[in-house]
C-alpha cells in the first residue's frame, strides 16, 4: 500500500467562510453542468450556421462529455497532489476560455476544439469541488453540504437547460455560452477569496500507467455507448470502442493491484459503502437520463410544446430533487444511510410505475405529473449517501480521486441510460407502430418507422391518411414510453433489494 503524509489543510470552524466555500464551488460545478446539456436545445441552429451532419453536431455535444468523463480520474489525483485550489483556479480558466471561444466559433473545426478542451477543464473543476467539501468541512457538517452539492448536480442541468432554452428563444446559440463564462468569472472570484488549499504529499510517483489506461478504458466505453444507439451496436466503431474500453480497464485493473501506490486501489470495491454508492448512482443517474430521453419527444411530439416549455415542465421535478438531496443528511442522521438511500430508490421506482401506468396519448401532463414529483423526491433522497458512501470510502488525502469516481459513475450511468432506456423505446415504437399502418403510403409508412418525429415530418405526404398516421405514432410512442418505464422500474427494484442487502452498514451521515 501507499505511504501518504497527509499535508491537507485543517478543517473550516467558522460558519460564514463554510457558507462562501459551498457557493463558490457550486457556481463553479454549476457552470460545468449547465455546459453539458445546454447545446442540446439548439441543434437545429448549429447544423445551420456550421452547415453541419446530425453527426457533427451531436459530437459538439458528446465531445465535450467524453473528454469530461475520460479525464476525472487522473485529473481528480493530480488535484490531491498539485493543490486542490490551484487546480479548480486553472480548470475554471481553461474553462471559461474555451467557452468563449466555443461561443465565437466560426468554422465546426473550432468549435470541435473549444469543445475538447472546456472537457478538460471541467475534468478539472469537477472532482475538486467536491474535494473541497470533503477535505475542509468538518464531520458534523459535511453531509449538508455534500447535500447542496449532489442536490446541484441532479438539478443543474435542467435548470442550464431551461436557461440555455431561453438564451436560445430570445437571442441565438451564441448566447448559451455566456452563462457558463459569467459563473466562471464568480467562481474564479469566490475561489480565490473563500476556498483553502489543500493537497497530499506521497513517497511515491504519480501513476501515469494507471492514468492513461483510466483513460483508455473510459473513453473507449462512453463513446461506444454514445454511438452505439447512432450508428448500431454492430457497427466497426462501436465495436472497436467497446473493445478498446475493455482492453483498458483489464490494462488498469491489471497494474492497479500491483502498484504500491495506484490511482485507485480497485480492492475497495470490496467494501460494502463503495460498492453500493456506486452501483446506486450509476443506476439512478442512468435512469434519471434515461426518462430525460423519453420526456422530452413526449413533450414535444405527443404534447406539441416547444422546446422551451418542455424544458420548463421539467423543472418541478428538479426543484423537488434539489430539496430532497439537502433534506437526505437529516434524515440519513435519523433513519440511517442505507435505509434513507433505499427509501429513495423505491419512490424514484414508484415514480416510474406511475408514469408508466397513467400515461396516455390524451392524458397530458398532468397525467405524469405526479410521477415525475415522486421520482425528483426519490432520487434526490438517494443521490446524497450515495455520494457519501464513495467520499467516506477513501480517506481525506484522496478526496480528489473519491471525487472523480463519484463523477465518472455519474457519467457512465447517463451513458449507458440513455443507450439502453433510448433502445428500449426506440423498440416498442417500433413494434407497436408496425401494426397500425395498413393503408398508410409506402414512402409516408417507412418515415413513421424510423420514429415519431419522421412520423410527424411525413404526415402530409399520406394525405387524407394523415390524421390517422399521427395518431398511430403518437400512441406507438405512448406504447415505447411505457415499456421504458416498465424496464426503469425494474432496474430500480433490483437496485432496491441490493442496497437493502448490501448497503452501507452504518449511517453515512455524519
Amino acid at each position: 500500500m501507499s505511504t501518504h503524509v497527509a499535508a491537507t489543510a485543517p478543517t473550516i470552524d467558522d460558519p460564514r467562510r463554510r457558507r462562501a466555500i459551498l457557493v463558490a464551488v457550486c457556481v463553479a460545478l454549476m457552470a460545468v453542468i449547465a455546459s453539458v446539456s445546454g447545446l442540446n436545445v439548439a441543434q437545429p441552429e448549429l447544423a445551420v450556421t456550421f452547415d453541419a451532419s446530425q453527426t457533427e453536431v451531436l459530437w459538439f455535444i458528446n465531445l465535450y462529455t467524453i473528454s469530461l468523463a475520460a479525464l476525472l480520474l487522473p485529473l481528480g489525483a493530480a488535484g490531491d497532489r498539485w493543490g486542490r485550489k490551484p487546480v479548480l483556479l486553472a480548470g475554471l480558466l481553461l474553462f471559461g476560455v474555451a467557452s468563449a471561444a466555443a461561443g465565437l466559433a466560426t468554422s465546426s473545426g473550432m468549435m470541435l476544439a473549444a469543445r475538447l478542451v472546456s472537457g478538460v477543464g471541467a475534468a478539472m473543476i469537477m472532482p475538486v469541488t467536491l474535494a473541497v467539501i470533503t477535505s475542509a468541512f468538518p464531520d458534523e457538517h459535511r453531509s449538508k453540504a455534500i447535500g447542496v452539492w449532489t442536490g446541484v448536480a441532479g438539478g443543474g442541468g435542467i435548470l442550464g437547460m431551461y436557461l440555455s432554452a431561453v438564451l436560445v428563444d430570445l437571442a441565438s446559440w451564441r448566447w448559451l455560452f455566456v452563462l457558463p463564462v459569467a459563473l466562471v468569472v464568480v467562481a474564479i472570484v469566490m475561489t480565490l477569496r473563500a476556498v483553502p488549499n489543500s493537497r497530499e504529499v506521497s513517497a511515491h510517483r504519480f501513476d501515469f500507467a494507471g492514468s492513461l489506461a483510466s483513460v483508455v478504458a473510459v473513453f473507449g466505453f462512453v463513446l461506444a455507448l454514445h454511438e452505439g444507439p447512432v450508428r448500431g451496436w454492430g457497427e466497426p466503431l462501436t465495436l472497436l470502442s467497446l473493445a478498446v474500453g475493455v482492453i483498458g480497464a483489464v490494462a488498469f485493473v491489471t497494474w492497479e493491484l500491483r502498484r504500491p501506490a495506484p490511482l485507485l486501489d480497485v480492492r475497495l470495491f470490496r467494501e460494502r459503502g463503495l460498492a453500493s454508492g456506486s452501483v446506486s448512482l450509476l443506476t439512478v443517474f442512468g435512469v434519471q437520463a434515461g426518462i430525460f430521453v423519453v420526456l422530452f419527444p413526449f413533450f414535444q411530439a405527443v404534447l406539441g410544446w416547444s422546446g422551451l416549455r418542455s424544458t420548463l415542465a421539467l423543472m418541478p421535478m428538479a426543484l423537488l430533487m434539489m430539496f430532497a438531496s439537502g433534506l437526505a443528511p437529516r434524515l440519513a442522521a435519523r433513519i440511517g444511510g442505507r435505509t434513507t438511500m433505499a427509501a429513495g430508490i423505491l419512490l424514484g421506482g414508484a415514480g416510474l410505475v406511475l408514469m408508466a401506468t397513467l400515461v396516455s396519448a390524451d392524458g397530458g401532463y398532468v397525467a405524469i405529473l405526479p410521477g415525475m414529483l415522486a421520482m425528483g423526491l426519490g432520487m434526490g433522497l438517494s443521490m446524497t449517501p450515495s455520494t457519501e458512501a464513495i467520499t467516506s470510502a477513501l480517506p481525506r488525502e484522496r478526496q480528489g480521486v473519491a471525487s472523480a469516481l463519484n463523477d465518472v459513475t455519474r457519467e457512465f450511468g447517463t451513458a449507458l441510460g440513455v443507450a439502453l432506456l433510448g433502445a428500449v423505446l426506440s423498440a416498442g415504437y417500433r413494434n407497436a407502430i408496425d401494426q397500425q399502418l395498413a393503408g398508410i403510403p409506402e414512402p409516408a409508412a417507412g418515415a413513421a418507422r424510423e420514429g415519431i418525429a419522421n412520423a410527424l415530418a411525413a404526415a402530409p405526404e399520406a394525405g387524407p391518411h394523415a390524421p390517422s398516421l399521427v395518431r398511430a405514432a403518437q400512441e406507438s410512442f405512448v406504447t415505447g414510453w411505457q415499456q421504458a418505464m416498465w424496464a426503469g422500474a425494474v432496474l430500480m427494484a433490483l437496485l432496491f433489494l441490493y442496497v437493502l442487502a448490501r448497503g452501507p452498514r452504518r449511517s453515512t451521515s455524519a
